[in-house]
């Protein structure tokens, strides 16, 4: 039986067909991610439109508009029923003030999704998808020990992004896409279609997307029909499928920057919004995106120049998709969840179909790395090993699990003295979350449990496993020899599930 109880995290963004949809769609992958993690999940909007309500339905998230009036004040009157235990703020106008009043107020924790930097913020959790150097970026403007999710390991996709297929790249381009943003405010979609047809000279394809929200939708799709080699998508789903199907991408460096990065999609990135100066440069020294120069340029001459060099040059493509793919893996979203809802981490014991999953997380260089035997282990020999460990009396196997999401194994051996070692492997796309040192107690505790008693525990460190140490260290453990950690402990009972 599991004593964790559900985390209740309240989502705080706006969105409409004027200021777009990029803090309300990361929002929502955030918001799914979570659930996935075992939280219940509320949107906390102003509808300036119905552009908020189409987006969170389309995500089966649910929401409350707020009234009129202050915009914290409103806020706690809209969540006092749903006693939020977390608020994570995705709002360039809300600031520190705001996050005191509503966690006092609600006796919440604050996190903030932000990319400016531009104001102060007391909040725990800092998100920040961008590249950049985040310890300079918030200087004077974080609470002080405030976590960094920084980077674009943490990009907010939504989940098809993490198993969507990849763009594959080609020599030649026979066909470009083309998306401004959800609800392209500066009406960059046409101009972007008269630079590629009339300054990059190019005759093939081209894929225009956008949204039913777009205010000037009805111009776009005059300029589309003039076309006869040009055609419009609206209100898709998700974009997965039109990111990886054309060999060019033209874009704004919105949220949708990272869902391009994600597919391996050689693109053009504009710079339509002041806030994209915080991502397009960066890529640019990458080497992950190309801009039209000078950087923030917008008009058809340079917009076609940087198009056509591209068009031009296949293995530069092949380096933009590979630096791309280098950056984003698509699990941001999931990865901010769990590091939120760590706590929550429970036990169970293992089955045989969890052994497919253990290999891979096992055979991995970074987890083989740091093992004590760091060769690796073919399919067979392990799915041996794991169907011994199963009926051993005297040893357990167990999965870590966040919601529905497993994030690791621990493994606990009997000895003839009494005591219990201890090891544990994460899945490596996980490590830097605070799962480890969740994970390796909820062994414990487990074990304690079935053994009714303390319980001795020992585990063996590699000297050069910063990361372990560090893990061991944090739950109690104290190195008694070379390589050699130990701790005691008694517990009742035990976060499994049967």
């Amino acid at each position: 039986m599991s004593v964790s109880t559900q985390l209740r995290v309240a989502l705080r963004a706006d969105a409409s067909a004027e200021v777009g949809i990029g803090h309300i769609k990361r929002s929502l992958a955030l918001a799914q991610a979570l659930r996935q993690c075992g939280a219940d999940v509320v949107l906390v909007t102003r509808a300036v439109d119905g552009v908020v309500g189409d987006c969170a339905r389309q995500a089966a998230v649910s929401y409350v508009t707020l009234g009129p009036g202050d915009d914290a004040q409103a806020s706690i009157e809209a969540l006092r029923d749903f006693a939020p235990d977390r608020v994570v703020v995705d709002h360039y106008g809300l600031d520190a003030a705001w996050h005191r009043s509503v966690a006092s107020a609600l006796g919440c924790r604050i996190a903030a999704i932000d990319d400016l930097g531009d104001r102060p913020l007391d909040v725990d959790v800092l998100v920040d998808h961008n590249h950049a150097d985040h310890a300079r970026k918030y200087a004077g403007r974080l609470r002080e020990g405030a976590r960094l999710l920084v980077g674009p390991r943490f990009a907010l996709l939504a989940p098809p992004y993490a198993t969507a297929p990849r763009h594959v790249p080609r020599d030649r381009v026979e066909s470009i896409g083309v998306f401004m943003g959800g609800t392209d405010p500066a009406a960059t979609s046409a101009l972007v279609l008269r630079a590629c047809r009339q300054e990059a000279g190019f005759a093939g394809r081209i894929e225009v997307a956008t949204t039913l929200a777009n205010p000037r939708l009805a111009e776009l799709a005059a300029a589309v029909d003039r076309d006869a080699a040009t055609t419009l998508t609206i209100d898709a789903p998700d974009l997965a499928g039109f990111f990886a199907r054309h060999d060019l991408q033209v874009g704004a460096g919105g949220g949708a920057t990272w869902e391009r990065c994600c597919l391996g999609a050689p693109t053009v990135l504009l710079i339509t919004a002041p806030n994209q100066y915080a991502v397009v440069p960066a890529l640019v020294d990458l080497g992950a995106v190309v801009s039209p120069e000078p950087l923030g340029t917008l008009d058809a001459v340079a917009i076609g120049r940087a198009v056509a060099a591209v068009i031009d040059e296949p293995a530069r493509r092949r380096q933009l998709a590979a630096r791309s793919l280098d950056l984003v893996d698509g699990r941001g979203a999931q990865r901010v969840a769990l590091a939120l809802n760590a706590s929550a981490l429970r036990v169970r014991p293992a089955t045989a179909e969890d052994s497919a999953l253990a290999h891979v997380w096992r055979n991995h260089e970074a987890t083989r790395r740091m093992s004590v035997d760091p060769a690796a282990i073919d399919e067979a020999g392990h799915q041996q090993w794991w169907q011994a460990c199963l009926v051993a009396g005297d040893r357990r196997l167990l999965i870590g699990l966040v919601g529905d999401v497993p994030i690791g194994v621990t493994r606990v051996d009997r000895q003839a003295n009494g005591a219990a070692v201890v090891s544990l492997y994460l899945d490596p796309a996980l490590h830097g979350l605070g799962l480890g040192t969740a994970l390796l107690r909820a062994g414990e505790e487990a074990w304690c449990a079935q053994a009714g008693r303390e319980v001795t525990f020992e585990a063996t460190v590699l000297d050069t496993n910063a990361a372990s140490k560090r893990l061991f260290a944090a739950a109690g453990y104290i190195q008694h020899a070379p390589q050699r950690w130990r701790k005691a402990l008694a517990i009742v009972s035990a976060r499994t599930t049967p």
